[in-house]
């Protein structure tokens, strides 16, 4: 059975996993209306990962004897002054699930949950790869600086994301 104080903890990840889909899909929807089909394409497939995040939790509870408990999320943003803005909103984001998987590993750590812990590795790796890949990004729009042309072949690119 999991432990009522991991099980709490789980419960309001799986609301910031929502949240962060939820958050990645309204900045599709701009895009899309900005007319960057591949920046909204790069987002859509984000939003799609972090509910696969979620659903992992989710799942995980569940697995464990738990009782998954659902919890309002907050409405996101739904415009941004750029695409260097959304992607490092995007970039500190992904740094404070960073610090929420962080913080999970310990309320794990302190109830002695080993499965918990052993589970939140995958996390912990992907939040490498989730910042890794936000930062490349920024660091790539700073380079662009105002050049629409320079914009136009990153849309492109990362509109060919593959799907997760």
């Amino acid at each position: 059975m999991l432990n009522k104080n991991v099980q709490d903890a789980i419960n309001e990840q799986i609301k910031n996993e929502l949240y962060s889909a939820y958050l990645y899909l309204a900045m599709s929807a701009h895009f899309e209306a900005a007319n960057l089909p591949g920046i909204a394409h790069w987002m859509r497939r984000q939003s799609n990962e972090e509910m696969e995040h979620a659903m992992k939790f989710f799942e995980y509870v569940n697995d464990r004897g738990g009782r998954v408990a659902l919890q309002a999320l907050d409405q996101p943003p739904f415009e941004w002054a750029s695409p260097q803005v959304a992607f490092e909103q995007v970039y500190e984001h992904e740094q404070k699930v960073t610090s929420l998987i962080h913080n999970l590993y310990g309320i794990a750590t302190k109830e002695n949950d080993y499965p918990t812990q052993v589970m939140l590795h995958w996390f912990i790796n992907e939040q490498v790869e989730e910042e890794k890949n936000a930062s490349a990004i920024v660091e790539q729009l700073g380079m662009i600086g105002g050049h629409t042309s320079a914009l136009l072949m990153l849309d492109h690119r990362l509109g060919m994301r593959a799907g997760e």
